[in-house]
């Protein structure tokens, strides 16, 4: 696609012609199947916030079933009352004192038709597939009259109203100006396994959707700026105080648009793409940096996973007041958010940016399911995110480090692991979690803790491996958990399923920890190997005779014992070290199997300490704290370690 910018400018005419005709726009070979393509236009009343929207649906049968009935979402209707299952979930049982007028946001179908004429509306039938939730409008139906049979494309028009919530309530919105524009249109859901899949909107789910070719038109007040999916064609002065951008992208599953008139626009390239920075004026002291980040982003993802095969991207820098929109991810587009005085050795810009760009490879790339298994996009996300700032920045340091304050970006997940660790297996369907705390935890941070396991327990070249093979094989496809572990056992030659099956089936937490560690002299001993020349026993054990008087003692010797205990359910195979006098090191492993190993010395010198895992390879060692172990301290206490007492050693690990 290295020309597609060039073809575009040249061939904007021709897209118009073939847009008027009814057909969609398709330039190249493509990437993907392209089973939902769309051609929408979308004008926006800056002063009222409202949206209305044409929309051109060409959505292809490619399953082998006739297909009876479509299925939409209409996310922005979570917004729309707080009888939705977003707002329940999100703001508890008495919402309305939560939310203003303002914050509201809806999306109504004004009318849906074939692209014969016929009528459709009468036939919408909202629908509640997740929950008994009959008052959320965020998915509908629309049975058909014929079945459309498999190889057939159906053209669906629909026009639509909107207004967004403001400010920006999750991840879209408007901020007086400022908009973001976001699961916006109405999106037809995926049909795949035999039946659609067209989850509601939740308060802990994204998104799932078929790769296409999008043909938008926005028409914004004339002095604003547009940033959008894809690459703009061109922009028409309407003469009215209003402009028409007009943008085109292929193989993507999404589309999202923003549009202000206080952005500033830096601009650079790294490698094929060119990047694109729309930052608040208040920020342009931190134009570098952001743009410095979308650089390693793309050299590092390019370098370790394989080629970005979009011509750009843009990074979006919300307006105060409106971080809701913050920290987000869209085909070709990402928002990031900053502070004015943001110091340098605080590196949340860097890492939102890195974090977001990455959702380019493994979500718009390989795209999974976030909606039942949204550890394959977030998950291994962060996992990339914690390698990429560690070898940009160092461990110690790599998420802040700033007037001797250091933090790590792995600490931090740990922490947030912690925080919810066992409430859930990390494959679990996104609304179903136990808590916020216990999603975040399964889907972002224990699957990026075991990545790095894996990683340190495989080598990181063929953890490298395993990832480019991941994304080479299911770019532009919908793979699930299973097709990750079939790959990683297929490229590593090991059959992984003993440790994915914990990792991602069960809720077992892993903890090793030295139950207890001793060193004793050997005492000089009684029984029938030595002198009794008295009637009684002596009161204390006398030396071996040695025959000879004049030779000098026998070393002292010391009997150390230390015993290892599996605290969680969670199997691995753990290293140990032991630390004798004189800095002497001696290393064991064991395969973690048994639920306790002891090991036994018998040396010249004494046992000073033992650690679990000293090279700490195992991040998903639940309690790091109860590693290590010396001969000084007392044996371990019975009772079992609070959550609030790990916490307190999750961001301070020895």
């Amino acid at each position: 696609m290295k020309n597609l910018l060039k073809m575009l400018f040249l061939a904007a005419a021709f897209i118009l012609a073939l847009s008027a005709a009814g057909q969609p726009v398709i330039f190249e070979k493509p990437l993907s199947p392209r089973i939902a393509n769309y051609d929408i236009e979308v004008e926006l009343n800056a002063k009222t916030g409202i949206l209305r929207g044409k929309e051109t649906l060409y959505w292809r049968n490619a399953s082998s079933d006739p297909v009876t009935e479509l299925q939409f979402h209409l996310y922005q209707n979570a917004f729309r009352n707080t009888k939705s299952s977003f707002m329940k979930e999100a703001l508890g049982p008495k919402p309305e004192k939560k939310m203003e007028p303002k914050q509201y946001g809806f999306i109504d179908v004004e009318s849906i038709s074939l692209a014969t004429g016929e009528d459709l509306k009468a036939k919408m039938e909202f629908i509640h597939p997740d929950d008994d939730n009959a008052e959320d409008r965020t998915v509908f139906r629309l049975p058909l009259d014929q079945p459309l049979l498999p190889g057939q494309t159906i053209i669906v028009k629909i026009e639509f109203t909107e207004k967004l919530p403001e400010p920006p309530f999750a991840r879209s919105g408007a901020k007086k100006e400022f908009f973001f524009v976001s699961q916006w249109f109405p999106k037809i859901g995926v049909y795949i396994d035999g039946k659609w899949n067209c989850h509601q909107y939740h308060s802990h789910t994204e998104f799932f959707a078929d790769y296409g070719v999008y043909n938008v038109k926005m028409t914004v007040p004339w002095k604003n700026l547009v940033g959008a999916t894809g690459v703009q064609v061109s922009r028409a002065d309407n003469g009215d105080g209003t402009a028409t951008h007009f943008y085109h992208a292929e193989d993507v599953h999404d589309f999202a648009w923003t549009t202000s008139p206080k952005f500033i626009e830096v601009n650079g390239r790294q490698n094929k793409a060119e990047l694109r920075i729309l930052l608040q004026t208040a920020h342009k002291n931190q134009a570098a940096r952001h743009l410095d980040a979308a650089k390693l982003a793309v050299k590092y993802f390019e370098s370790w996973y394989g080629p970005y095969p979009y011509p750009n991207l843009t990074v979006v820098d919300p307006a105060p007041g409106a971080g809701g929109a913050g920290g987000m991810e869209y085909p070709t587009l990402i928002t990031a958010g900053t502070l004015r005085l943001l110091p340098k050795g605080v590196r949340a810009v860097e890492m939102v940016i890195i974090h977001e760009f990455g959702h380019n490879y493994w979500y718009h790339l390989v795209g999974n399911n976030e909606f039942e298994e949204s550890w394959l996009d977030e998950g291994i996300n962060t996992y990339s995110e914690i390698q990429i700032v560690h070898d940009l920045y160092g461990a110690k340091g790599s998420m802040v480090d700033w007037l001797g304050i250091k933090a790590d970006d792995l600490q931090i997940r740990r922490y947030s692991y912690i925080a919810a660790p066992e409430f859930d297996p990390i494959v679990r369907n996104g609304w179903q979690y136990y808590s916020g705390a216990s999603y975040t935890s399964m889907s972002y941070s224990k699957p990026a803790l075991m990545l790095i396991t894996l990683e340190n327990y495989l080598g990181k070249e063929t953890m490298n491996k395993i990832m480019r093979e991941w994304l080479s094989r299911f770019s532009f496809q919908h793979p699930h958990t299973r097709d990750f572990i079939k790959v990683a056992s297929e490229v590593s030659g090991q059959n992984l399923d003993w440790f994915f099956s914990q990792a991602l089936f069960s809720n077992a937490v892993l903890d090793y920890a030295v139950a207890s560690i001793s060193s004793k002299e050997i005492g000089k001993g009684q029984g029938y190997d030595f002198d009794f020349s008295t009637e009684k026993p002596p009161a204390k054990s006398l030396p071996l005779k040695t025959g000879d008087s004049d030779k000098p003692a026998p070393e002292k010797m010391y009997l150390s014992v230390v015993k290892i205990r599996r605290l969680g359910a969670f199997q691995f195979p753990v290293e140990i070290e032991m630390v004798f006098e004189k800095g002497e090191k001696l290393r064991e492993k064991w395969d973690g199997q048994d639920s306790w190993k002891e090991f036994s010395y018998v040396k010249p010198k004494k046992l000073v300490s033992a650690t679990v895992d000293p090279d700490r390879k195992i991040p998903l060692d639940l309690n790091w704290q109860n590693n290590t172990r010396t001969a000084e301290q007392a044996p371990a206490e019975k009772k079992k370690t609070g959550y609030l007492e790990l916490l307190k050693f999750a961001l301070h690990p020895r």
